[in-house]
């Protein structure tokens, strides 16, 4: 396994690898890794004879009371974890080899953005988009994959590469939950042992909205109130939004219709976790 702290070699070893006929995938990470992206860089090596993960926490996806400096890191850990699983190269680039001085160009999305995480976190996106443009630019992939989880980020991107004519296949991952059905999240290790136990509270709700769906209920009101019955309870969880949008266009749906997510986010205590889930027609 190589680790290349250099665009440029990053880009001189994609090069070659195209030029020999090898396909690379690209699972972008922001580090300390755990299962969920473990299962990532599996579905990546399906679709490609080489696998890069980069590891960067990127500032400028952060606002400036968000936690960028305690974002937890262990860079030993996932190098060790990378190599584990058989990774190619692991990139792992510095702020300033990935935002020189006096850059100033950005990649910004008008619409989607602007809603959910978007608003709860203004410029976000904003910087989720940029650094992936940019890691694209340095991989050059013939695939990526990203997590499900993530499920507006992962609309964006898929927007984005639609948009500006990336020749790149995403791929997606389904959500790795714990035993009791929490998502995996790197923020996780934030909780409190209560606030851990109260998290739950979320899989719980999407799930009773999910069974509820399946038994024939499309109304979205009825199946945000059934969710939202097994998360007000909980004292611990601040929601900042719950809701059911269109996978075709993130928008809020009426009636469950047609292929849907719910989505949430949450505070427990001073650690804000999002999930989702998927309610098929």
């Amino acid at each position: 396994m190589r680790v290349l702290n250099k665009v440029s070699s990053m880009q001189e070893w994609s090069l070659r690898q195209r030029y020999n006929g090898a396909r690379v995938s690209l699972v972008p990470t922001m580090g300390y890794l755990h299962e969920g992206h473990l299962s990532l860089i599996r579905l990546a090596r399906e679709h490609s004879e080489r696998v890069v993960v980069s590891v960067f926490v990127n500032p400028t996806q952060f606002g400036p009371t968000e936690d960028y400096e305690k974002y937890p890191r262990d860079t030993q850990r996932d190098l060790m974890a990378c190599d584990t699983e058989n990774v190619d190269v692991v990139l792992l680039p510095s702020p300033t080899e990935m935002y020189a001085h006096g850059a100033s160009v950005w990649v910004d999305e008008s619409h989607v953005s602007a809603t959910y995480e978007g608003a709860q976190r203004p410029g976000h996106f904003r910087g989720v988009l940029t650094v992936v443009a940019k890691l694209f630019n340095a991989v050059q992939p013939s695939v990526a994959v990203f997590g499900e989880k993530d499920a507006q980020q992962l609309w964006l991107i898929k927007h984005m590469v639609k948009d500006l004519f990336y020749p790149i296949r995403i791929e997606s991952g389904p959500t790795r939950r714990e035993p009791d059905g929490l998502a995996m999240s790197s923020r996780n290790v934030y909780l409190s042992r209560e606030d851990r136990a109260a998290a739950v509270c979320l899989y719980k709700g999407l799930s009773e909205a999910r069974t509820r769906h399946r038994a024939g209920e499309f109304r979205a009101g009825l199946l945000l109130a059934a969710a939202m019955a097994h998360i007000r309870p909980v004292v611990q969880a601040k929601v900042d939004y719950l809701d059911i949008v269109s996978e075709a266009a993130f928008t809020p749906l009426e009636q469950v219709d047609e292929p849907a997510r719910m989505i949430v986010a949450a505070r427990f205590g001073k650690t804000r976790l999002i999930d989702t889930m998927r309610l098929d027609v």
